[in-house]
This record gives structure tokens, sequence and C-alpha cells, in this order.
């Protein structure tokens, strides 16, 4: 037995919650929204198993437009339109305003997690297998021996 939400829009349960991974079963009634939101880590991801589910997307691009309106650089919020049908899949990247509404009496799955950042790492050497090795860390040694002695 799962625990049931209600909302405005239709309703949601919890299928599955870690620390990794949320996957929650909703149901948008045709016609009902969620508010327009970011999540400031989370990945969102919305996967329709019935019905026709709109996404909508905030992006802030930078786009030049002397052709279009006037000289310089226009930094207004742009939304792209997604229609998710059966079997469809959107992803919002975190801190991407966005929002949800059903076009038709809607089930989806909307799945969240949090990516780590693989390239974190910061050396100060490099890796080897050098002979040589130990004379790195003689000044760390000295400090070690002279704590304990």
């Amino acid at each position: 037995m799962s625990v049931v939400e209600g909302k405005v829009w239709g309703d949601t349960r919890p299928l599955l919650k870690t620390p990794a991974i949320e996957i929650h079963k909703i149901k948008v009634n045709k016609g009902g929204y969620c508010s327009k939101h970011i999540h400031q880590s989370k990945i969102n991801a919305f996967y329709v198993l019935e019905g026709i589910l709109k996404i909508s997307r905030w992006k802030n691009y930078v786009h030049e437009v002397s052709k279009i309106v006037r000289p310089g650089y226009d930094t207004s919020p742009m939304v792209d339109v997604t229609i998710l049908l059966e079997n469809d899949i959107c992803v919002v990247p975190p801190g991407e305003a966005h929002m949800f509404m059903g076009i038709d009496d809607t089930t989806a799955l909307e799945i969240y997690w949090a990516e780590l950042d693989h390239n974190d790492i910061v050396r100060d050497t490099i890796g080897g297998c050098d002979e040589d090795l130990p004379n790195l860390f003689q000044n760390e040694l000295k400090k070690v021996q002279t704590v304990f002695n």
C-alpha cells in the first residue's frame, strides 16, 4: 500500500524513495498543472505511461537580436515546450524552471536523482611507480616523526 497525496492537479504516490533516487507515480487531470518551479540539485524526469503531458521549460538563452528587434543581446527567458505521449520521456536539469500540464488525463512516472561530478578531483601529484617517490614525502614524514618523538 502506498501513500497517496492529493494535488490540485491530480495526485502523486511515492513508489521508491532513497537518498539517491525518488520515483513517483503521478496522475494529472486533463487541464491540471503544477506550479512553475526549480530544483536546486535534483534532476527531474517525466515518463508518460498513458495520456499526454506538456512540459514547459524556461531557458535563459542569450541570443543576438540585432536583426530582430534592436542592436545588442536579449537575455529574456524563452520557454521550450515538449509534448510527451505514451512511452516518451523528458529530462529537466537542476536549476531550470519548469512545470507540467495534463493535455489529457495522464499517468506518468516522475523521477528525481542527483549526479556526482565525476571530474571533481584536483591532483597535487601524478601517480606512478618510481623508486624516488619516498623523496617527495620526506618533509611530511619528518613532521609526523617530530610529533611522535
